[in-house]
């Protein structure tokens, strides 16, 4: 790893863009501090290599303790019993109360519609519903074709990540550049949670070992200079993608999600257009409290999509229809494991018939 500091004429020249991006966003960057660019050559290794692990395996425990029941439950004759016990089953898997009605009474609607009687039938039914749940298509965001190609706007793409402390954020960003680096895309991480040192350290380990540039200022810097800083690195290296880390914000802390939101207007001073995604982490294992969450990074920065971390670690995986369903907010991508490959696209379909596969 080899790290770049501006040297006297850079430094020269970054003060004056520096005084230009003060004129323009004097209410939200203070006088950036020297940039500290670490450069990280490609580092893969073999077992990075390897196959991520599959969302069939990741929703192991939640299918296992709940979704796996489901099936026997339609088995037993198509009741009044089956819709209490559904109910009760979904519930218990946080998929949330409201969510859980709008999907009973839909199915139960089709069931009536189309007289049907057999129970796999039936079943077959919920999985519709269910995919319908999670099939949002805002027409925001949007950075990550279905295809597997990044599909991204002319130049580059800028994402914004945000989440509250211990979702697995800085992790997901990590595994978010080691994606796009794999399919050839040349990526700059901004290590804009300067609260805590240890993060910014973390986002440098994530950056080497993807082998893509971070661009990190010192403990305590303006957030707002750290992304002004970034996004000016990327221009110069045209970057495909540049990944904000953000600090952990406390969603109840007013003064903290307003510091979010100046981050953001510094982003769409210096692009325009961007962020082009806002992607909000939430961590699986914490069920309903993610819905709280989601609430309110929605309303500060219009979270345009989720990506849903630790989905291996908890049998409640359930979450995410409340998510989908509650806030019409899709999510774009799951965490499978530990490992940096262990990030997939999230797909619907796919992602309901694992729940109930076995």
């Amino acid at each position: 790893m080899v790290r770049f500091f501006r040297r006297k004429k850079d430094d020269e020249a970054a003060s004056e863009e520096g005084a230009a991006a003060e004129e323009g966003v004097a209410e939200e960057v203070e006088e950036p501090a020297a940039a500290e660019v670490v450069m990280a050559e490609d580092a893969v290794s073999e077992r990075d290599d390897e196959e991520a692990a599959p969302v069939e395996e990741a929703v192991e425990r939640t299918r296992k303790t709940w979704f796996g029941r489901i099936g026997g439950i339609f088995k037993r004759g198509l009741d009044d019993s089956l819709w209490e016990e559904l109910e009760e089953t979904l519930i218990s898997a946080d998929t949330g109360v409201r969510t859980t009605i709008r999907i009973i009474e839909e199915v139960q609607a089709r069931v009536k519609e189309e007289s049907i009687r057999d129970p796999d039938k039936a079943l077959d039914a919920l999985k519709d519903e269910l995919v319908e749940v999670l099939d949002v298509d805002t027409d925001r965001g949007k950075i990550w074709s279905r295809g597997g190609d990044l599909d991204s706007p002319d130049g580059m793409s800028v994402i914004l990540v945000v989440g509250v402390n211990g979702t697995g954020k800085t992790t997901s960003i990590g595994k978010m550049a080691h994606a796009y680096k794999a399919r050839g895309k040349k990526v700059v991480l901004a290590a804009a949670d300067t609260f805590r040192a240890a993060a910014i350290d973390q986002l440098k380990k994530w950056g080497e070992h993807a082998g893509v540039d971070v661009v990190a200022h010192q403990q305590g810097a303006d957030p707002g200079a750290v992304v002004f800083d970034a996004l000016a690195a990327a221009e110069k290296r045209e970057a495909d993608v540049v990944i904000i880390d953000t600090a952990g914000r406390l969603h109840t802390k007013a003064n903290l999600m307003e510091e979010l939101r100046k981050v953001d207007r510094v982003i769409q001073r210096k692009v325009p257009d961007a962020p082009h995604e806002v992607l909000l982490v939430l961590d699986a294992t914490s069920g309903q409290n993610a819905m709280q969450q989601a609430k309110y990074f929605t309303d500060a920065v219009g979270v345009t999509a989720v990506l849903l971390a630790k989905l291996d670690g908890t049998a409640k995986g359930g979450v995410v229809f409340s998510v989908c369903d509650q806030l019409r907010v899709p999510v774009r991508f799951v965490g499978t494991g530990e490992r940096p490959q262990d990030l997939a696209r999230f797909e619907p379909r796919r992602f309901v018939e694992a729940l109930f596969a076995g």
